[in-house]
């Protein structure tokens, strides 16, 4: 059988015999360090229940917005990837129309993620993806995940896993974490992360709820505005007792203001009765942007910000499904006027990490890098959603490496919901940095030496350091 290309020792590796060489030895480097994932979405009361995977296609297809969104585009209605809908396909028959198109996924990040994960962790011949073999692989996926020893927790350790950071509510108690923490049977760590989005956006349905339960549970007997941001104070402390190292903040736009307690609280009290206007709704969140900067220099969480996407960009999509269903589009964003009066204040400050990450990679060169170049709390979020795919992690580090060098960057972030990727994502940033600092080598720009030291910065050094791991 000719060997698969997703466990071929080249791959996503330069062309250049003598570059190729170089990334090699680069490679070796770095499979010998842990994977480190701040930022994520799996559950992690699936990892404290130990649960077993569920079918082929709620493990590998219905959860990735990567892989519907693209069905999607080919004509394969959602309801057929269950994809936000309760009307439950047959499993079997969302498993028959990936690989009846799995062709589409040749060229794409998630076509290099899932053929690297079904050759790797499912041990298949990745030439029988087809429609004529659909049942055959369910089949054999079926009895790998039937196996007692194929769990989260097992699998954590197999794949090298050190940190998983999860994503959750404000108001989440936290228990599946504590219950992970305290397992002395479990080496790994699962960290939360603050994510308070829907208690910010006054266009999200359930802003009034959320934030009346923020105030009313964390808010030390205040109302309004007062109680508000006591109830996020108070929340964060919780997560930073229970491991957290971050706090993530999906922005429509990276601005912040600092407005008056006046101002802030009358757009609250308009937010709470569904009176604001578009234009007061992004200006308070640009004023929770700049209070979640002061916060985080005050409890130590590093904020991360991840703006210009255009949620739920499909009207018929989401009212036939609902929001979170793979119809997010980027649009272009302005950092450098945006965020001026968060780090004007906060962007020297040596008890403050900011990681600015983008969907808009127009910005790389002209905007991240400079930030990051000059506030000493700023650093460049690697290239993540759209943008976490091969070609485009090079031009990030063509374009930025010119003024950050290697210390400034975030480390990379695999983002996913869908655990059984996370080697083969990680696998990919490691090739695509091993490539170009082989490239720098040859074009004698850094010495060998430097490269392998490099590479361990850019794999392990720089996530520790920016995440306090």
């Amino acid at each position: 059988m000719t060997q698969s290309i997703a466990t071929h020792p080249d791959r996503l590796l330069p062309a250049d015999p003598a570059t190729r060489t170089i990334a090699r030895e680069l490679v070796e480097v770095a499979e010998t360090l842990p994977l480190l994932s701040p930022h994520g979405h799996v559950p992690a009361e699936a990892i404290a229940r130990n649960d077993a995977f569920p079918d082929p296609a709620a493990l590998l297809i219905s959860p990735d917005h990567y892989v519907y969104r693209l069905l999607n585009a080919d004509g394969v209605n959602l309801e057929e990837v269950n994809a936000g809908t309760s009307d439950a396909a047959d499993p079997r028959d969302v498993w028959r129309a990936f690989c009846k198109r799995w062709e589409l996924f040749d060229g794409t990040a998630s076509g290099y993620w899932l053929r690297r994960e079904l050759v790797t962790v499912f041990d298949i011949d990745d030439a029988t993806i087809d429609g004529a073999h659909a049942d055959e692989l369910y089949d054999r996926i079926s009895d790998v995940l039937a196996r007692p020893a194929f769990r989260p927790r097992q699998l954590f350790r197999d794949f090298g896993l050190e940190v998983l950071a999860t994503t959750d509510d404000p108001l989440d108690d936290l228990s599946a974490h504590r219950q992970l923490a305290e397992d002395q049977d479990f080496a790994g760590k699962v960290l939360p992360t603050f994510r308070p989005d829907a208690y910010v956006k006054f266009w999200n349905p359930s802003f009034a709820t959320n934030a009346d339960r923020l105030v009313q549970e964390a808010g030390d007997g205040l109302s309004g505005y007062r109680g508000y941001l006591r109830g996020m104070e108070n929340r964060r402390r919780h997560f930073v007792g229970n491991g957290a190292v971050s706090a993530d903040h999906g922005v429509w736009r990276p601005e912040a203001v600092r407005l008056d307690d006046a101002e802030a609280a009358e757009l609250f009290e308009k937010g709470i009765s569904g009176t604001a206007t578009e234009a007061e709704a992004l200006r308070f969140e640009a004023n929770m942007t700049y209070q979640f900067a002061r916060m985080s220099a005050d409890d130590g969480l590093t904020m991360t910000i991840h703006p210009g996407s255009y949620r739920d960009h499909s009207t018929h999509t989401v009212e036939r499904f609902g929001p979170d269903t793979g119809n997010d589009i980027p649009f272009a964003v302005d950092f450098t006027r945006g965020l001026q009066p968060l780090l004007s204040d906060f962007g020297n400050s040596d008890d403050f990490n900011l990681v600015l990450f983008t969907l808009d990679e127009t910005t790389f060169s002209r905007e991240i890098a400079p930030l990051a170049g000059f506030y000493r709390a700023v650093y460049a979020g690697a290239p993540w959603w759209f943008l976490d795919e091969p070609d485009a992690m090079h031009r990030f580090r063509a374009a930025t490496t010119g003024t950050l060098g290697f210390s400034r960057s975030s480390g990379f972030i695999d983002d996913t919901r869908a655990f059984c990727s996370i080697p083969a994502r990680h696998d990919a940033a490691r090739r695509v940095d091993a490539g170009f600092l082989a490239r720098l080598v040859v074009e004698h720009r850094i010495t060998e030496e430097r490269a392998r030291t490099a590479m361990v910065e850019l794999t392990d050094t720089n996530p520790r350091k920016v995440f306090n791991l």
